[in-house]
């Protein structure tokens, strides 16, 4: 068994208690070994993927699913600092959010997003989307080693 099928880390940056709640049920119910880490705005993301402040000890993310619409520092603004910085950049970042505006695809790619995903409203089509993005993750994408 390779290490990703062993279980991955995964950083959740959403602000919105429901949507954190539907991944957590998603990776939950999909029974995997993955271990998802939520903040809930850009600068916290950014902390943590720095190991900053009380994120001192976090691991290091091998998947980042971001939201464009947060406080403090938006989703783009985070995804743009994540793949200018030279240790972070590696890290697949896939941008899950509600809109569907095509200047923020265009955007979240020129920014080098490696996935953007549309968040469905419906609860049932959440989790297999998330499910969906977690399998895509684990079984078929190879990693960088941590």
């Amino acid at each position: 068994m390779t290490e990703q099928q062993s279980g991955i880390e995964v950083l959740l940056v959403e602000d919105d208690p429901g949507d954190v709640l539907m991944t957590r049920e998603a990776f939950d119910e999909h029974k995997v070994a993955n271990r998802l880490w939520v903040v809930s705005d850009g600068v916290s993301a950014m902390e943590f993927l720095r190991k900053e402040g009380e994120h001192a000890d976090a691991p290091t993310p091998d998947l980042v699913l971001l939201d464009l619409n947060l406080p403090r520092m938006d989703g783009r603004e985070v995804l743009a600092a994540v793949k200018s910085d030279e240790v972070l950049r590696h890290i697949p970042v896939v941008v899950l959010t509600t809109s569907e505006a095509e200047e923020d695809v265009l955007r979240s790619y020129s920014l080098h997003a490696n996935a953007y995903v549309t968040k469905p409203v419906d609860f049932d089509r959440f989790i297999q989307v998330v499910r969906q993005i977690d399998d895509f993750f684990v079984t078929v994408v190879r990693l960088p080693r941590r």
